[in-house]
C-alpha cells in the first residue's frame, strides 16, 4: 500500500496535479536518483568522497521521468509551508543539489556532459550569468537561483535573525565539482539534517581534499576563504570552527598560531573518473 501511494503520488507530480507535498515526501524522484547513481567511497580515517555517475543516469529510461517529476514537485510546493528550522534547511538543501544535478543532466552543449560547472559561464565567459547566478529554478512559482538559495537564504539575513543559519551547510550543498565537500545519498529531512551537518563537516575534515595538517601549516578547502566570515561568525576564528567540528585527534593539531593555506578548488566535474587514486 505505501508503495502504490508513492508511485501514485510520483504520477500526480509528474502531471502536475498535486499542488503541494509534505517537505519529506517532496523530494522522492530525486531521492531514487541518488540512490541509482551516486557513490559514495569511505577513506582510511573515515574520510568521505562521492561521485556522481552522469553517464549511467543518462542512460536509465527513469532519468527523465524522476527529473521531470522533481521539478514540478518544486514548482508546486509551497516554501512557507515549512515548519521550523530543521525542516526548512533540509528542504533548501535539497532544492540546491536537486537542481545543479538537474542543471548538468539536461543542458548539455552539442549533446556532452560539461566538464565543469564554469563551462556553462561566468569565469570562463563573463557575458553570461554562470549556473550560480541563472534564475531558472522554480520553487513555489517563483523564479531562483542557487546562489539566492545558498546565500540569501539558507546563508542569509533572515535566517541568521532566527538562529538558523549554519556554517555546516557550506559541506552539504554541493556545487557538481571534484572539490566540494561530497554529495550523499540521501536527501536532507527534518529528522537527519542535523546529524547529517556534523558527520559531514567532520568527515570533510578528515579527507585529504578538504583538510590537510603538515607541521604547523593547515591546508583547507578554500571555502574557508571565500566565506570566512560565515566560519568566523559561528566560531571567532577559522581554526576555532575546525577545532569545534573536527575530531579531537586533528583538533589537537591545530594551534592559534599555525599557518593557513588554502587547498585549490578542483572545478572538475565529480564523476568518477575525475577523482585521482580513488576507486569507486
Amino acid at each position: 500500500m505505501r508503495c502504490f501511494r508513492s508511485m501514485r503520488a510520483a504520477i500526480f507530480v509528474f502531471l502536475g496535479l498535486l499542488p503541494a507535498l509534505a517537505a519529506a515526501e517532496s523530494y522522492e524522484p530525486f531521492a531514487k536518483l541518488l540512490q541509482d547513481h551516486l557513490i559514495e567511497k569511505t577513506l582510511p580515517g573515515n574520510g568521505l568522497v562521492t561521485a556522481f555517475d552522469y553517464q549511467a543516469a543518462l542512460e536509465d529510461p527513469q532519468t527523465t521521468t524522476r527529473l521531470t517529476a522533481q521539478r514540478n514537485a518544486l514548482a508546486n510546493f509551497d516554501p512557507s509551508s515549512l515548519d521550523g528550522r530543521e525542516e526548512s534547511i533540509a528542504f533548501w538543501i535539497n532544492a540546491y543539489n536537486f537542481f545543479m544535478l538537474d542543471q548538468i543532466l539536461t543542458q548539455r552543449p552539442d549533446g556532452e556532459l560539461v566538464g565543469s560547472v564554469w563551462d556553462y559561464g561566468g569565469r570562463i565567459n563573463p557575458f553570461v550569468d554562470s549556473v550560480f547566478d541563472r534564475k531558472n529554478f522554480t520553487i513555489g512559482g517563483r523564479q531562483y537561483s542557487l546562489n539566492e538559495i545558498e546565500k540569501d537564504i539558507l546563508l542569509g539575513d533572515d535566517y541568521q535573525a532566527r538562529g538558523w543559519k549554519d556554517a555546516r551547510v557550506h559541506f552539504a550543498v554541493n556545487c557538481a565539482s571534484v572539490g566540494c565537500p561530497p554529495l550523499r545519498r540521501q536527501v536532507y529531512t527534518a529528522n537527519n539534517v542535523e546529524p547529517l551537518l556534523t558527520e559531514n563537516t567532520r568527515r570533510a575534515f578528515n579527507t585529504d581534499r578538504h583538510l590537510k595538517v603538515e607541521g604547523d601549516t593547515v591546508h583547507v578547502t578554500e571555502l574557508f576563504k571565500w566565506y570566512e566570515q560565515d566560519f568566523t561568525e559561528a566560531a571567532g576564528t577559522r581554526f576555532d570552527y575546525i577545532r569545534r567540528w573536527a575530531t579531537p585527534e586533528i583538533a589537537r593539531q591545530i594551534s592559534d598560531s599555525a599557518t593557513l593555506e588554502f587547498i585549490d578548488y578542483d572545478w572538475s566535474l565529480n564523476r568518477p573518473d575525475n577523482f585521482p587514486n580513488v576507486e569507486f
